[in-house]
Protein backbone atom coordinates (compact mmCIF):
# COMPACT_ATOMS: atom_id res chain seq x y z
CA UNK A 1 0.00 0.00 0.00
CA UNK A 2 2.45 2.89 -1.46
CA UNK A 3 -0.37 5.42 -0.11
CA UNK A 4 -0.39 4.57 3.38
CA UNK A 5 2.73 6.20 4.70
CA UNK A 6 1.80 9.34 2.91
CA UNK A 7 -1.29 9.37 4.14
CA UNK A 8 0.03 8.81 7.52
CA UNK A 9 2.44 11.74 6.92
CA UNK A 10 -0.54 14.34 5.99
CA UNK A 11 -2.72 13.32 9.29
CA UNK A 12 0.72 13.69 11.21
CA UNK A 13 1.25 16.93 9.69
CA UNK A 14 -2.45 17.99 10.10
CA UNK A 15 -2.49 17.32 13.56
CA UNK A 16 0.76 19.28 14.38
CA UNK A 17 -0.44 22.14 12.73
CA UNK A 18 -4.08 22.20 14.44
CA UNK A 19 -2.23 21.83 17.41
CA UNK A 20 0.22 24.33 16.96
CA UNK A 21 -2.96 26.76 16.36
CA UNK A 22 -5.26 25.76 18.78
CA UNK A 23 -1.83 25.85 21.40
CA UNK A 24 -1.54 29.58 20.26
CA UNK A 25 -5.07 30.87 20.61
CA UNK A 26 -5.94 28.70 23.62
CA UNK A 27 -3.17 28.39 25.53
CA UNK A 28 -2.03 24.40 26.89
CA UNK A 29 -4.70 24.40 29.67
CA UNK A 30 -7.45 25.31 27.64
CA UNK A 31 -6.46 23.39 24.27
CA UNK A 32 -8.33 19.94 24.50
CA UNK A 33 -7.56 16.97 22.06
CA UNK A 34 -11.38 17.32 20.90
CA UNK A 35 -10.55 21.01 19.55
CA UNK A 36 -7.64 19.69 17.85
CA UNK A 37 -9.02 16.57 16.22
CA UNK A 38 -12.37 18.69 15.37
CA UNK A 39 -9.32 21.37 13.72
CA UNK A 40 -7.78 18.58 11.94
CA UNK A 41 -11.16 16.75 10.60
CA UNK A 42 -10.19 13.85 11.65
CA UNK A 43 -11.62 11.73 15.02
CA UNK A 44 -9.75 12.44 18.57
CA UNK A 45 -8.33 9.27 18.80
CA UNK A 46 -6.02 9.50 15.52
CA UNK A 47 -4.60 12.12 17.95
CA UNK A 48 -4.20 10.02 20.70
CA UNK A 49 -2.57 7.03 18.10
CA UNK A 50 -0.25 9.14 17.12
CA UNK A 51 0.96 11.19 20.47
CA UNK A 52 -0.76 9.47 23.09
CA UNK A 53 -1.76 12.18 25.16
CA UNK A 54 -1.53 16.28 24.98
CA UNK A 55 1.57 16.69 26.54
CA UNK A 56 3.39 14.12 23.99
CA UNK A 57 1.30 16.54 21.35
CA UNK A 58 2.57 19.21 22.59
CA UNK A 59 6.29 18.20 22.46
CA UNK A 60 5.83 16.91 18.75
CA UNK A 61 4.30 20.30 18.19
CA UNK A 62 6.52 22.58 19.54
CA UNK A 63 9.79 20.56 18.31
CA UNK A 64 12.06 23.42 16.70
CA UNK A 65 15.16 23.30 14.69
CA UNK A 66 16.92 26.41 15.02
CA UNK A 67 19.09 25.24 12.60
CA UNK A 68 21.95 27.71 13.73
CA UNK A 69 24.89 28.40 11.54
CA UNK A 70 28.51 27.03 12.61
CA UNK A 71 29.72 30.24 14.88
CA UNK A 72 32.95 29.28 14.10
CA UNK A 73 33.24 29.66 10.44
CA UNK A 74 31.96 33.51 11.08
CA UNK A 75 34.60 36.20 11.90
CA UNK A 76 34.78 37.66 15.08
CA UNK A 77 33.29 40.56 14.81
CA UNK A 78 30.41 39.50 12.51
CA UNK A 79 29.09 36.88 14.92
CA UNK A 80 26.41 39.49 16.66
CA UNK A 81 25.15 40.40 13.11
CA UNK A 82 25.19 36.87 11.80
CA UNK A 83 23.15 35.64 14.30
CA UNK A 84 20.05 38.23 14.73
CA UNK A 85 20.02 37.98 11.18
CA UNK A 86 19.76 33.90 11.35
CA UNK A 87 16.90 34.85 13.29
CA UNK A 88 15.22 36.93 11.66
CA UNK A 89 15.49 34.39 8.47
CA UNK A 90 14.22 31.88 11.05
CA UNK A 91 11.28 33.81 12.16
CA UNK A 92 10.13 35.64 9.28
CA UNK A 93 6.65 33.81 8.22
CA UNK A 94 7.07 30.73 10.26
CA UNK A 95 4.06 30.63 11.83
CA UNK A 96 4.77 27.66 13.62
CA UNK A 97 7.44 29.78 15.54
CA UNK A 98 5.18 32.26 16.31
CA UNK A 99 2.46 29.72 17.89
CA UNK A 100 5.58 28.02 20.46
CA UNK A 101 5.93 31.61 21.14
CA UNK A 102 2.83 32.85 22.10
CA UNK A 103 2.12 30.05 23.83
CA UNK A 104 5.74 30.16 26.03
CA UNK A 105 4.92 33.56 26.62
CA UNK A 106 1.49 32.12 28.64
CA UNK A 107 2.26 28.56 30.29
CA UNK A 108 4.94 26.99 31.87
CA UNK A 109 5.04 23.90 29.77
CA UNK A 110 5.76 26.02 26.74
CA UNK A 111 8.10 28.12 28.30
CA UNK A 112 9.92 25.24 29.85
CA UNK A 113 10.17 23.82 26.14
CA UNK A 114 11.26 26.96 24.63
CA UNK A 115 14.04 26.94 27.52
CA UNK A 116 14.94 23.70 26.73
CA UNK A 117 15.46 24.30 22.98
CA UNK A 118 17.65 27.25 23.36
CA UNK A 119 19.48 25.80 26.12
CA UNK A 120 20.30 22.62 24.35
CA UNK A 121 20.64 24.16 20.90
CA UNK A 122 22.06 27.53 21.52
CA UNK A 123 24.39 27.26 24.40
CA UNK A 124 26.79 24.45 22.27
CA UNK A 125 27.21 27.23 19.93
CA UNK A 126 27.74 29.90 21.96
CA UNK A 127 30.31 27.74 23.68
CA UNK A 128 32.68 27.89 20.61
CA UNK A 129 32.40 31.50 20.54
CA UNK A 130 32.41 33.33 24.04
CA UNK A 131 35.50 34.11 26.27
CA UNK A 132 34.42 31.94 29.05
CA UNK A 133 32.46 28.79 29.09
CA UNK A 134 31.26 29.47 32.42
CA UNK A 135 29.13 32.48 31.05
CA UNK A 136 27.55 30.70 28.13
CA UNK A 137 24.22 30.52 30.81
CA UNK A 138 24.12 34.42 31.04
CA UNK A 139 24.97 35.63 27.60
CA UNK A 140 22.77 33.13 26.14
CA UNK A 141 20.32 34.47 28.40
CA UNK A 142 20.96 38.21 27.03
CA UNK A 143 21.15 36.96 23.60
CA UNK A 144 17.82 35.47 23.40
CA UNK A 145 16.41 38.48 25.53
CA UNK A 146 17.18 40.35 22.29
CA UNK A 147 15.85 37.81 19.66
CA UNK A 148 12.95 37.11 21.44
CA UNK A 149 11.59 40.14 22.50
CA UNK A 150 12.44 41.49 18.93
CA UNK A 151 9.77 38.49 17.88
CA UNK A 152 7.55 38.79 20.26
CA UNK A 153 7.10 42.50 19.61
CA UNK A 154 7.47 41.82 15.59
CA UNK A 155 5.24 38.18 14.96
CA UNK A 156 2.86 38.00 17.94
CA UNK A 157 2.83 41.61 19.62
CA UNK A 158 2.79 42.97 16.44
CA UNK A 159 4.05 46.32 17.86
CA UNK A 160 3.82 48.64 14.73
CA UNK A 161 7.58 50.32 14.35
CA UNK A 162 8.76 46.11 14.95
CA UNK A 163 7.03 45.07 12.09
CA UNK A 164 7.98 48.01 9.95
CA UNK A 165 11.49 47.56 10.25
CA UNK A 166 13.52 46.02 7.67
CA UNK A 167 15.86 42.89 8.34
CA UNK A 168 19.10 44.98 7.80
CA UNK A 169 16.92 47.84 10.28
CA UNK A 170 17.15 44.96 12.83
CA UNK A 171 20.09 43.71 12.41
CA UNK A 172 21.86 46.84 12.43
CA UNK A 173 19.64 47.84 15.52
CA UNK A 174 20.29 44.35 17.72
CA UNK A 175 23.50 42.96 15.97
CA UNK A 176 25.82 45.48 18.15
CA UNK A 177 23.96 44.48 21.43
CA UNK A 178 24.40 40.86 20.62
CA UNK A 179 27.53 40.92 19.55
CA UNK A 180 28.75 42.66 23.21
CA UNK A 181 26.72 40.16 24.63
CA UNK A 182 28.71 36.94 22.74
CA UNK A 183 32.28 38.54 22.52
CA UNK A 184 32.11 41.83 25.15
CA UNK A 185 33.61 41.87 28.69
CA UNK A 186 31.36 40.42 31.37
CA UNK A 187 30.97 43.65 33.48
CA UNK A 188 33.49 44.21 36.54
CA UNK A 189 31.85 45.38 40.01
CA UNK A 190 31.87 48.56 39.20
CA UNK A 191 29.89 48.65 36.20
CA UNK A 192 27.58 45.53 37.78
CA UNK A 193 26.59 48.54 40.50
CA UNK A 194 28.78 46.83 43.08
CA UNK A 195 30.95 48.97 45.65
CA UNK A 196 34.71 47.51 45.29
CA UNK A 197 35.73 45.59 48.02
Amino acid sequence: MPDQPRRSDATRAAILTAARERFASDGYERATIRAIARDAAIDPSMVMRYYGNKAGLFAAASEIDLRLPDLTRVPRDELGATLVRHFVTLWEGNESLAAVLRVGATNTAGAERMQGVFRDQLGPALRAVCPDPAEVPTRGALVMSQVLGMALARYVLRIPPAVSLTEDEIVAWIGPAVQRYLTGPAPGPEQAGTPPA
